[in-house]
């Protein structure tokens, strides 16, 4: 022991060692991280990972390895060894990535003891002592700090048993899988011996790699809950959020500045001019200039040697060193880096950052969001509303369940739509074709063409598909082996509204993996471009509905008998587009068809069902089908009228498949009733249950198929409701049946659906309590939570989309059935009222 250790223990504080994980390139921070690498990106004036340093010197831990890969030498020429801040400092940069786990790995020569694991890019207050305690009193192995996040999606959630040990790790979850709201900080206590699990050099991660082997080697693994400050700094609001909340006494930091009063501070050698403004907090560093009339504040971080002019406005920004404002110019919410020169009267709005080095002349307007990369020169009265070379845009994801919409011409620009474009195919291998394809409507042709363009710049390839619905698209990526595809319509419940649906080179949705890899790719515009000679043309295909309906009644078993019994069908959509290619459909098979446009004239869909099922009765049809306005779901009314939708559906279709014959899997939703279990058991056929996604359940169906008709039936089933009616009349009329014979086959079952709505950070609590209380139950952690017993389940389950619970319940009575879904209803509607 040497001597500075045993003063440590005398005086009670921590004798461990640390590694601080510096080697972030902070791609969601750019600007600020062009020429810096993220933990030295300034906080008040000090690099981030100097607030690290501090914290461990706090509870005597001074010798530091520090873990290092992007401008390593950034970190290196600022602290050198340490010395000047009273630690020891040793660096071990990766020359190649190697993950979490890996470069910590790396540093292993250094370990020899308890060790704590903490990020210099992020900012915290943890009580490392209490800490280190726990994980002594534990006799943990290895020991993660959490932190309760009311909206966990962006970060790893860490289950927790009654003790504290983990039983559970979920990276980045989906609401489904939010079963906690305890997050992992990137804060861990490990023993050295569970670094024996990987080889130095190898590439691992702690959360991904690591932990999961402890879990599943039973190692004891615990998590320390703080309720201390925790802050990520995962992007540009949360690099200020972090500032402002150590102005407001959030974080318990000493700020190295001098108070002259109640959230003011300024440093030494400032002059401040007349007339000024300052309303707190305000900080303000080494020798500034504040000019006449200059306004200040609130949350506003002024660095050293910075000119702000007369007149001036300051408000929720940082600037840091060496920046001058020119007169009367407006900066709000905006980050400024080192030397850049804002002239007169420029406005910099909300959410923008400009890089270095950076020139704006007089008048010139920044709009929110934008990004401007260092050494840039804006023009006089240039109105900046795009990101300048590449950028990022605010951390808020494109990708909504299923796909991305929004108002036309607000949310989706013709310059957005563009950009997009260039992510996706920037995505995709070097010589890949994409098939894009719309409704007829003319907003849905911007987009579409705005689209092509930014595929076209790529270098990849376009089939242009004209006034079709999304299943077209589908089964054109298919058949023409495209590598992917677009489809662009108009909702038809609000004109100015627009959907954009990405599909893979199987037609199937896009995973939520490769959606982020798109989001990333457009946020920081990071696209590929080509030249001119790389430039592919347009393939425009012209009638392929001919084309799929042709190869679609191939599918079919025997039209003749269709045409001969001439089954009446009342059909019925909300896109006309839809119906006409299904009319046209449906006539070639040997229908006779009535239509029902009054759709939009009900204010809700059970009035409306309700008139349908009188209409079919009354026009002695032979069924009711009402298509959604995709094209790719449908609603079925017999010739009793009642209605088969939903759950009710999928116990139908499954039916069909077990009994038709050739599928020896059946793929299903989670939420679908247990009764399809018993039904496949008769038919020797296995159910898979998947995720609720649409993406989930194709590449499920897709990825389980035992021969391409078996593909087809259950694609068709579930996504192509055109296909699909057909395929239902060729059964139904094939097996001499109506469509009420055959509903009445189906076995009697009890199944409620209810919709709970709540605030979106509610979710993560109520889960985890619903978790803890039902932790001694039989309960399933697939998506949501399900509770079973022998009479029946419920099922809990957060909305991917909107602020709302479905609680899900089927029992062996419909009495039962209602109980349980009142009990669980309940139980969620309770633990909301206590927030």
């Amino acid at each position: 022991m040497t001597v500075n250790e045993y003063v440590r223990r005398v005086k009670g504080v921590v004798v461990i060692k640390a590694v601080i994980m510096a080697g972030g390139m902070g791609s969601r921070l750019r600007p600020l991280t062009c020429d810096l690498p993220k933990p030295m990106v300034p906080i008040l004036g000090k690099p981030t990972i100097e607030y690290s340093i501090q914290l461990l010197k706090k509870y005597g831990i001074t010798d530091i390895a520090v873990t290092m890969a992007y401008m390593p030498s950034v970190i290196t020429d600022y602290f050198d060894d340490g010395r000047e801040m009273g630690v020891n400092l040793q660096y071990f940069i990766e020359e190649t990535p190697l993950g979490t786990g890996g470069s910590v790995k790396n540093a292993e020569k250094f370990l020899d003891e308890t060790f704590i694991v903490i990020s210099g890019d992020a900012l915290t207050d943890i009580n490392i002592k209490d800490a280190i305690e726990y994980h002594k009193k534990k006799k943990s192995m290895a020991t993660l700090v959490l932190k309760k996040e009311s909206i966990p999606l962006e970060y790893g959630v860490i289950i927790t048993d009654e003790e504290g040990r983990i039983i559970r790790f979920l990276e980045k979850p989906s609401w489904g899988e939010v079963f906690s709201d305890t997050v992992n900080t990137g804060i861990y206590i490990l023993e050295p011996e569970v670094l024996s699990y990987y080889k130095k050099g190898d590439n691992f991660d702690f959360s991904k790699d690591l932990f999961p082997r402890l879990l599943k080697d039973k190692v004891p693994m615990f998590g320390y809950v703080t309720k201390k400050y925790w802050n990520d700094i995962g992007d540009l609001n949360t690099y200020k959020e972090a500032q402002f909340d150590i102005l407001a006494g959030k974080v318990d930091i000493d700020i190295d500045n001098k108070e002259i009063n109640g959230g003011i501070w300024i440093d030494e050698g400032t002059k401040l001019g007349e007339n000024i403004t300052i309303i707190p907090p305000v900080y303000i560093g080494r020798s500034c200039i504040i000019n006449d009339r200059a306004k200040l504040g609130p949350y506003a971080i002024i660095g050293s040697n910075c000119e702000i002019d007369k007149g001036a406005t300051i408000k929720k920004s940082i600037i840091w060193k060496n920046t001058k404002i020119g007169k009367s110019s407006d900066l709000r919410g905006s980050s400024i880096c080192n030397n850049v020169t804002i002239k007169d009267r420029v406005n910099v709005l909300e959410g923008s950052s400009i890089g270095a080095q950076t020139f704006l002349a007089n008048e010139a307007i920044v709009k929110p969001n934008i990004k401007i990369w260092p050494d840039k020169k804006i023009g006089e009265n240039i109105v900046v509303n795009q990101n300048l070379v590449w950028g990022t845009k605010s951390s808020k994801t494109i990708f909504g369940n299923k796909d991305v919409s929004g108002d036309i011409n607000i949310d989706i620009t013709p310059e957005f739509a563009s950009r997009l474009g260039s992510a996706f195919a920037s995505n995709l291998k070097e010589d890949a074709v994409v098939v894009v394809s719309s409704d007829y409507e003319n907003s849905s042709k911007l987009i579409k063409n705005s689209l092509i363009s930014g595929i076209l710049s790529t270098g990849k390839g376009v089939f242009n598909l004209k006034d079709i619905p999304m299943p077209l698209n589908r089964y054109a990526i298919r058949h023409l082996e495209a590598d992917g595809g677009i489809h662009i319509r108009k909702d038809n419940n609000n004109d100015n509204r627009i959907h954009l649906e990405f599909v893979d080179a199987n037609g199937a949705n896009l995973s939520r993996n490769t959606e982020r890899k798109i989001e990333n790719l457009f946020n920081r515009e990071d696209f590929e471009r080509c030249n001119a000679s790389k430039m592919k043309s347009i393939m425009d295909i012209n009638n392929f509905f001919s084309f799929y309906i042709k190869n679609g009644t191939k599918r079919l078993r025997d039209i003749s008998a269709i045409k001969r019994r001439n089954p009446k069908l009342l059909i019925s959509s909300s896109c006309k587009n839809i119906l006409e290619h299904t009319t046209q459909f449906l006539e070639s098979i040997g229908c006779q068809i009535e239509y029902e446009y009054s759709v939009n004239k009900y204010a809700s869909v059970d009035e409306y069902l309700k008139y349908i099922s009188n209409q079919v009765i009354k026009n002695k049809a032979d069924m009711g089908i009402i298509f959604s306005q995709n094209g790719e779901n449908l609603i079925l009314v017999d010739e009793r009228g009642r209605v088969i939708d939903r759950e009710m559906y999928t116990v139908l279709s499954a039916l069909i498949l077990l009994k038709i014959g050739t599928s020896q899997k059946i793929c299903v939703p989670y939420t679908s009733p247990k009764i399809i279990e018993s039904m496949a058991k008769e038919y020797e056929v296995e159910v898979i249950r998947t995720k609720t996604s649409a993406a989930h359940i194709m590449n499920e169906i897709l990825s389980n198929i035992d021969n391409e008709k078996d593909m087809f039936l259950q694609y068709i089933l579930n996504f192509d409701a055109i296909l699909a009616s057909g395929k239902i009349i060729d059964f139904l009329v094939y097996n001499s049946i109506s469509l009420g014979e055959l509903v009445d086959e189906l076995p009697e079952y009890y199944f409620i659906e209810k919709e709970i709505k709540c605030d979106w950070e509610d979710k993560g609590r109520v889960i985890k309590e619903i978790l803890v209380e039902h932790k001694n139950k039989d309960i399933e952690l697939f998506e949501g939570i399900k509770i079973n017993n022998e009479k029946g389940w419920a099922l809990i389950l957060p909305d991917s989309e909107r602020p709302v619970f479905k609680v899900y319940a089927e029992g062996f009575s419909e009495e039962y059935a209602k109980e349980l879904s009142t009990i669980f209803s309940q139980k969620v509607e309770d633990l909301l009222s206590k927030r």
